[in-house]
């Protein structure tokens, strides 16, 4: 073998173990980065990229601001038009610091009491006919809370299913008297006095 061969062979020998130490680094700075702390060179190459969002995170954080905005939306609308809130109260830049869950429990809550709200006044519209406050005062001397243990509730003395039948719901003693008007009316116009047939005579 001449010397250019060995000179040739040489360099191809050196050059395949610098290839081969160069494939190996990266596996031994992953497992020195793992079991070392963080040389301060390279803490001071991630720095510059800890502070940024990437891309999901940026697109997540559009998403959210987009939600809030939307509940805050509602949000307004409904305090607008539950009876009891004030107008001037109902300010979207007061909302804007709430978060979507909050705003989201906050929209549950004006629901349920916009919807109360809509049937206390539905009850309170219910005029009652004369023959029905008759009815009450014979069944339970016109006491809405009349509850004697026989099978019959409130002012109209209606039973569990008379009362379900109408809408109403749990005890009809335990309801409000206005509620108990409605739904009483409610009977009446449906089957006239044939559910009192001892005080609708």
């Amino acid at each position: 073998m001449t010397t250019a061969d060995r000179g040739a062979r040489l360099r191809a020998v050196q050059a395949a173990g610098a290839a081969a130490a160069l494939l190996a680094l990266p596996a031994a700075v992953y497992a020195a980065e793992a079991d070392d702390p963080p040389s301060p060179q390279r803490a001071a190459l991630r720095a510059p990229i800890a502070g940024h969002l990437t891309v999901a995170g940026q697109m997540r954080a559009a998403r959210r601001d987009a939600e809030q905005r939307r509940l805050v939306r509602v949000a307004t609308r409904l305090e607008r038009r539950v009876a009891h809130v004030d107008r001037a109260k109902a300010d979207p830049v007061r909302l804007r610091g709430d978060s979507p869950a909050a705003l989201r429990e906050r929209i549950e809550r004006l629901r349920g009491e916009l919807t109360d709200a809509r049937r206390q006044r539905a009850m309170e519209r219910v005029a009652v006919p004369p023959q029905l406050e008759a009815i009450a005062a014979c069944e339970s001397g016109g006491v809405p809370t009349t509850d004697t243990g026989n099978g019959f509730y409130g002012k109209y003395q209606f039973t569990a299913a008379t009362w379900a039948s109408v809408g109403g719901s749990g005890n009809p003693a335990a309801a409000p008297e206005a509620e108990q008007d409605m739904r009483a009316a409610m009977l009446y116009e449906r089957q006239g006095t044939a559910p009192w047939p001892a005080c609708g005579r």
